[in-house]
């Protein structure tokens, strides 16, 4: 079956809206805690969603299975990678937390075969998933490589940002066996529910000398609140459309694209120059995911 387009665009849409993410964390995190941060996205998330859901009259879901799984997903798909990953990054460089993270699409696929139908590890698929983490390394680097183990906290935080990419993969598959329902109001859902649950840990964490309302700086505010309305509301509406259209395996490929997102960001807007195994990387993982999608 040929991939239709709307399957493209949502995919290439979701890198540029998650892919923007990181940067913007880094601004966040370097005022607040990786648990604070968390929940104020995803309260500003939920709040807007909710809003927009009510105006719009959108259907919300009914049934306690739905719920079940909305509930799964906002645990596995939300607040344990966040928070997992952000503590993570907070003590390892971005290129081996972007290796790592890009374990995520081979994670899926293996998990695809065994649990969702029509989603069978073929070879051509499972080689066009080894040539895109090949374009990742070339893309990192090998110095980030080398960098793999260690020992104390640095090998806590690659184990966190790994335990990441596991709770994505595991995320995608549950995701793909939730009961049909409205992505408008499954996401303002599920973001309130992962807020909810966030929310005693960031208060636990909450550094003694800030005050109830803390003070932040213009970037740091605006950071957290394009984090909220766009890389976690928007993001997550075009995930739940796309994972139910396109299936998990599709959706796995985002982790090949957000560094080459990161690469362009870079060449378009802060005049930095690609470097040629930044154009190597780009065939690459271009090459392996159009592979990975040809029709049999």
């Amino acid at each position: 079956m040929t991939r239709p387009a709307s399957h493209w665009l949502l995919l290439v849409a979701l890198a540029i809206v998650w892919g923007s993410s990181f940067a913007l964390t880094r601004i966040a995190v370097a005022e607040m805690t990786p648990a604070m941060l968390v929940a104020g996205r995803n309260a500003i998330a939920a709040a807007g969603l909710l809003l927009l859901v009510v105006w719009l009259r959108r259907a919300w879901p009914r049934g306690p299975q739905v719920w079940r799984f909305m509930l799964a997903i906002a645990v596995v798909g939300n607040m344990m990678p966040f928070l997992l990953i952000s503590w993570g990054q907070q003590r390892i460089d971005s290129g081996l937390a972007g290796i790592l993270m890009a374990v995520m699409p081979l994670l899926t696929l293996v998990l695809a075969h065994f649990l969702v139908s029509g989603e069978r590890m073929a070879p051509r698929r499972l080689a066009g998933f080894l040539i895109g983490f090949a374009g990742v390394l070339v893309l990192i680097g090998p110095t980030a490589l080398r960098e793999l183990g260690g020992r104390g906290e640095t090998l806590l935080a690659q184990l966190a940002v790994l335990g990441g990419a596991v709770c994505y993969a595991v995320n995608a598959i549950v995701s793909r066996h939730k009961p049909a329902s409205d992505p408008w109001a499954t996401s303002a859902l599920v973001l309130a529910m992962a807020w909810l649950l966030t929310l005693p840990l960031a208060v636990a964490t909450w550094p003694i000398d800030t005050p109830a309302v803390p003070v932040l700086s213009p970037a740091a505010l605006w950071a957290v609140a394009v984090l909220g309305l766009i890389c976690t509301a928007l993001g997550s509406v075009i995930y739940f459309t796309l994972v139910a259209a396109a299936g998990p395996t599709f959706l796995s490929l985002i982790n090949y694209l957000i560094p080459l997102w990161a690469v362009l960001i870079g060449a378009l807007f802060l005049g930095e120059r690609p470097e040629w195994n930044h154009l190597v990387a780009m065939g690459l993982i271009l090459g392996g995911v159009a592979w990975s999608q040809r029709r049999a």
